[in-house]
């Protein structure tokens, strides 16, 4: 039976996993990092070699950002071997982080990644996690389409964005056709608030003000 999806905004759940690293503890192993783990369908399948070898190729733009992955699938460690060797043998790529291990199904599970699409192959899951071990954002793919890694590696920049400068930010950040790389200003809560963010802020009304990011 599926199991419950952890929340953005709650710890992410404490699991000992196997993986071809070794045996990890999550989320402990990851403390002080942003850490993605995400699940896919199966080992030696086509959309799931793409995603790995795009996840490998851009390791050094998550890491600049002070971001670690991990894998998961319901494959044997041994599966996971073969198939990383096959990669970089074939296609020329290392895979740099750890896969979890996981043929019971029993992390997929717990995690809530084994949906009615399919009863045993995960499906594609994406957890965004940050140091303290909080679940900041979740992504869900169906089986047939491959991830976009473009799009993950600016979530995770606008969830530093935001942490860093306490502003919100606009539908397709940094590019967002009203107001550009700025990012929102949050609503004031008061009245007088609202007239002081109007002498403070531009914008198009009260509640709907914009700033420069602080770099």
């Amino acid at each position: 039976m599926p199991g419950q999806i952890p929340l953005i905004g709650e710890r992410f759940p404490e699991i000992d996993v196997v993986t071809t690293k070794g045996k990890l503890k999550l989320p402990d192993y990851f403390k002080g990092k942003w850490f993605i783990l995400f699940s896919h369908p199966g080992d030696f399948t086509p959309v799931c070699t793409t995603e790995f070898y795009s996840f490998s190729k851009r390791i050094d733009e998550f890491r600049k950002l002070g971001v670690e992955l991990i894998g998961l699938s319901v494959d044997s460690n041994v599966s996971h071997i073969e198939w990383v060797r096959w990669i970089k043998e074939k296609l020329g790529i290392e895979v740099p982080f750890p896969i979890i291990a996981d043929p019971t199904g029993s992390v997929a599970a717990k995690l809530g990644m084994i949906h009615a699409e399919s009863a045993t192959a995960t499906v594609r899951a994406v957890f965004i996690v940050d140091p303290n071990g909080i679940v900041r954002a979740i992504l869900y793919y169906p089986l047939e389409l491959g991830r976009n890694i473009d799009e993950i590696l600016r979530m995770v920049r606008g969830l530093q964005t935001i942490d860093r400068s306490g502003l919100v930010l606009p539908a397709n950040w940094p590019n967002n056709e009203l107001i550009g790389s700025k990012g929102l200003v949050r609503p004031p809560a008061t009245v007088g608030d609202a007239d002081e963010y109007l002498k403070r802020y531009k914008g198009y009304a009260w509640w709907f003000l914009y700033s420069d990011i602080p770099q």
